[in-house]
């Protein structure tokens, strides 16, 4: 017997896959902007050992001289990705969908086990609703760090108006290197998205296209009877 079970509300799916190509522009125009000022590397006793990023990464996807087009996409992009972000937190909060999202005391130790589950070093998984504990942490973690790209932004933006902005953030170079690092923790998380969404199959991918996941029940006397056979 199959069954149709909601999964994720129209809301939560707009703003899931709006937001994924509003992320994309940023991250590109972003790069079209940091092009001008690249200065973050690693270095140490005098010797560059990394650089973000090689000028042969600037000429392969052609993001060079491009500074007035990155800021003019970057800047135009940031008030949709606000909007998105406010309706997508106020959303949550009106309709209790927070309750899903917010990690709870015990979820930092089952997103440990979570993960060993995922190495295919731990058997069982903890238990779970509609999301788990490692998916209460990382997605809570991007609104946190939606919050603060916004912010350290407007800090970069225009440090004089929005001064005490710059003044939280520790001035505008630590409000620069701050943002920077956000970027990279969105890549890192898109990253970690998709294997995991490779990893859960064709299912729960589909759902959060439809908004349900057909699943096969067993009805009430099939399953009596598999049990006393067992």
């Amino acid at each position: 017997m199959k069954q149709i079970k909601e999964k994720h509300s129209l809301a939560m799916r707009w703003c899931h896959w709006v937001n994924f190509p509003m992320l994309s522009v940023m991250i590109w125009s972003g790069m079209l902007i940091y092009w001008a000022n690249d200065e973050y590397k690693v270095t140490l006793f005098g010797h560059t050992f990394f650089k973000f990023f090689p000028d042969w990464f600037y000429t392969k996807f052609h993001l060079v001289h491009r500074l007035s087009e990155g800021m003019a996409f970057h800047f135009l992009f940031m008030w949709f990705f606000i909007l998105n972000g406010v309706f997508y937190v106020a959303y949550t909060l009106v309709s209790g969908e927070w309750r899903e999202l917010v990690p709870q005391k015990k979820s930092f130790k089952e997103a440990w086990q979570v993960l060993l589950h995922d190495l295919h070093i731990r058997k069982m998984a903890p238990p779970q609703k509609k999301y788990n504990a490692a998916q209460r942490i990382a997605y809570t973690a991007i609104i946190v760090m939606g919050i603060g790209s916004v912010v350290t932004g407007l800090a970069i933006y225009k440090p004089v108006q929005f001064y005490y902005l710059t003044w939280l953030c520790g001035g505008y170079h630590f409000a620069r290197i701050i943002h920077f690092v956000l970027t990279l923790g969105y890549v890192f998380f898109f990253v970690i998205h998709v294997v995991q969404v490779f990893l859960a199959g064709w299912k729960n991918f589909s759902s959060a296209v439809t908004g349900f996941e057909v699943i096969n029940t067993k009805p009430i006397i099939e399953k009596a009877h598999d049990e006393e056979k067992s």
